[in-house]
């Protein structure tokens, strides 16, 4: 028994770290886990529900993601209705002590109807666009929002939280002024996209959002739909048709064939293609692919 205790006393002294409960994070996708590992670092270990190549307004409510949530000290969430199934797989995981932080809070959001909403118009938000992230400038809030939430579920780490939160101001600021930089010859293009996933990179980087091959949000193209968008590339010389990873290539092969443009894979979320394993490598991923497709065009 001795000798027992004296190895349990000499592992403790060589690694601390090893018997101290991490927080248990749970985030909705692939973005906000990577900015919750930014800011929580050593402190906290994060799950996705939604992975970076899957489309993140369907995600089916499995028990699976019920009992990840059932061990969960914190969820945050996109917000903006955009993972509604969220609140069913928080409500099944029976997890009363969980705290649930909506990240969009602080952001302005884009193109809030105004109008009176029914079905016809297919998956329109009425809260606004929900793909916010998108733009760096509201990176910084998610983060003030994670930082927010894991300090009040772990008060000790209040200084770890914060000191990482000045890091990644510090580091996003730096990064924003080399996107800028790269992304200047795509200032004032115009694109057409398959969803309208894009609003908030298009304005963070004067890209001119012309159409989407899908007719109304979450509706699939139809033959007359897809015959306009030709109609409309070729008239006004457009070069670059967007795509997000989840959905078909079919029409905007079609597009392309008629037209010339270039059909370029354009991840929205980290993990939706290869290299982008954080934050920052997803927006040098997404403005790299559109100046190659841009010079394609040329």
């Amino acid at each position: 028994m001795k000798k027992l205790t004296l190895l349990m006393v000499l592992i403790l002294a060589i690694n601390p770290i090893s018997v101290k409960a991490r927080i248990n994070v749970v985030t909705s996708t692939s973005d906000l886990k990577s900015i919750a590992e930014y800011i929580g670092g050593d402190r906290v270990s994060v799950t996705s529900i939604a992975s970076g190549k899957s489309d993140p307004h369907f995600v089916e409510v499995l028990p699976s993601y019920m009992v990840i949530v059932s061990r969960a000290d914190i969820y945050f969430k996109v917000g903006l209705e955009l993972d509604f199934w969220a609140a069913p797989i928080i409500d099944g995981s029976r997890n009363g002590k969980l705290i649930i932080i909506d990240c969009s809070q602080g952001v302005e959001p884009m193109e809030k109807p105004t109008a009176k909403i029914d079905a016809s118009m297919g998956d329109i938000h009425p809260q606004g666009n929900p793909h916010y992230w998108l733009d760096p400038a509201n990176a910084l809030i998610i983060a003030r929002n994670i930082s927010k939430g894991l300090s009040q579920v772990d008060p000790a780490g209040i200084s770890v939280y914060e000191g990482n939160l000045s890091r990644f101001e510090s580091e996003l600021k730096t990064k924003m002024e080399v996107w800028k930089k790269e992304a200047e010859p795509l200032n004032g293009m115009e694109i057409i996209t398959y969803h309208n996933s894009w609003p908030y990179f298009s304005r963070a980087f004067g890209i001119k959002l012309v159409g989407f091959i899908e007719p109304r949000p979450g509706i699939e193209p139809t033959p007359a739909h897809t015959a306009e968008l030709i109609e409309l590339v070729k008239s006004r010389g457009i070069k670059i048709i967007g795509k997000e990873p989840y959905f078909s290539d079919r029409a905007p092969k079609v597009i392309a064939r008629a037209t010339g443009a270039v059909v370029v894979n354009l991840p929205p979320s980290v993990g939706g293609a290869d290299g982008t394993s954080d934050y920052f490598s997803l927006i040098d991923t997404i403005i790299n692919q559109l100046l190659k497709a841009s010079n394609k065009g040329n």
